[in-house]
């Protein structure tokens, strides 16, 4: 076995988890995640943490959704409780297709979203962990060689984990000191309030309300958004491959929408719920070592010189305590690209021109 897949597996365990003796833990395995399950299972079992492994896959939700009826038990008893006995959940993805959901009509995915709310919501209460072993078909939607892609994943995961939590501490102070965010670039000109709101520093660690690995990002939950903004990171969103998303916001609510290929799925979206129509995350890409798009939001939303918007599920580190924030069944990522003729800024103040911030080297006010 590759050493790396074990180096993955510490960084999962200790850096992100920070699992301790004596947790239980699930671990969720997709057909291609295999040896890195493997290696985290040892890792688990030196660790003396109580391990339930569960098969995450996409397959095994299709043949089920294209099946049913779309009358789905609203949080079935023995799923909740899984979640709710569990003091971590392990989610190692990489399955041998990344569309084999694609034939799934929308209705049932929306209806199957809505019937597990509780379900996600005590996932969410766990320290809860979503990572990637570089499998041939995700290398594939990269439009990558395995070798590649392996060096591409790697890179993005075992990084000093430290030094870029520090770097990210600035964008964090800067974005919990602000009222109103400004992204300007093309045809995009977006306002949104931060007001009262707290950002996440992303560190890949639930000591600092982050789940994901790799990560690196600096994001928050924006509101009271107005303008235009168009999203050109092209992105698989259901199974389904969109482009160039246009979205219209007036008064916090996506009025209008459009995009260059398959509209449809992004009109789908919107019409979960009345939630899915406003944002719950403005998030700023801060990972280096995520030095192109890849299809896969996990990596793509970390990537340098992007930000991203989601629709729908706010998270409610960024929020008040007295304040519930955006709610809904999806929370959907959209990707544009800020690496030229573009800028970020804060209360009137650029942070961001061009990609670079304004602490790096080559920053132009």
């Amino acid at each position: 076995m590759d050493d790396r897949v074990h180096d993955h597996a510490d960084v999962l365990v200790d850096w992100s988890a920070r699992i301790e003796s004596g947790d239980d833990v699930v671990m969720s395995v997709s057909e291609g995640a295999h040896d890195l399950a493997v290696a985290v299972a040892a890792k688990l079992g030196e660790r003396g943490a109580n391990l339930v492994s569960t098969y995450g896959s996409a397959e095994l939700n299709r043949a089920y959704l294209r099946a049913h009826d779309g009358e789905f038990d609203d949080d079935p008893g023995h799923e909740l409780a899984l979640f709710e006995e569990s003091d971590a959940v392990l989610s190692l993805g990489g399955g041998r297709n990344t569309a084999a959901q694609a034939d799934v009509p929308g209705e049932v995915r929306g209806a199957y979203s809505k019937a597990h709310e509780d379900t996600r919501e005590a996932y969410m209460d766990t320290d809860w962990v979503s990572t990637v072993h570089p499998t041939r078909s995700l290398a594939q939607q990269a439009g990558m060689s395995h070798e590649a892609y392996q060096e591409f994943v790697y890179d993005a995961v075992l990084r000093d984990w430290e030094a870029l939590a520090e770097e990210m501490s600035e964008m964090k102070e800067i974005l919990d000191a602000g009222s109103e965010v400004h992204l300007r670039g093309g045809d995009t000109d977006l306002t949104m309030s931060i007001e009262e709101r707290t950002a996440v520093n992303s560190t890949a660690s639930v000591a600092d309300d982050s789940h994901n690995l790799p990560s690196g990002e600096v994001f928050t939950a924006p509101h009271a958004t107005d303008g235009e903004v168009v999203f050109d990171v092209p992105m698989t969103l259901r199974g389904t491959r969109v482009e160039d998303v246009w979205l219209a916001f007036d008064d916090g609510e996506a009025v209008d929408y459009d995009a260059a290929r398959n509209p449809e799925v992004v009109g789908e979206l919107l019409d979960t719920d009345e939630g899915a129509r406003r944002l719950g995350e403005l998030g700023i890409g801060m990972n280096r070592g995520i030095d192109r798009p890849t299809d896969s939001i996990l990596f793509d939303e970390k990537m340098a010189e992007t930000v991203h918007l989601a629709l729908g599920r706010a998270y409610d580190a960024c929020l008040p305590d007295d304040e519930a924030g955006n709610d809904s069944a999806i929370h959907a990522d959209l990707i544009t690209d800020v690496s030229d003729d573009s800028s970020l800024a804060v209360d009137g103040e650029i942070i961001q021109r061009d990609g670079t911030f304004r602490w790096e080297d080559g920053f132009e006010g």
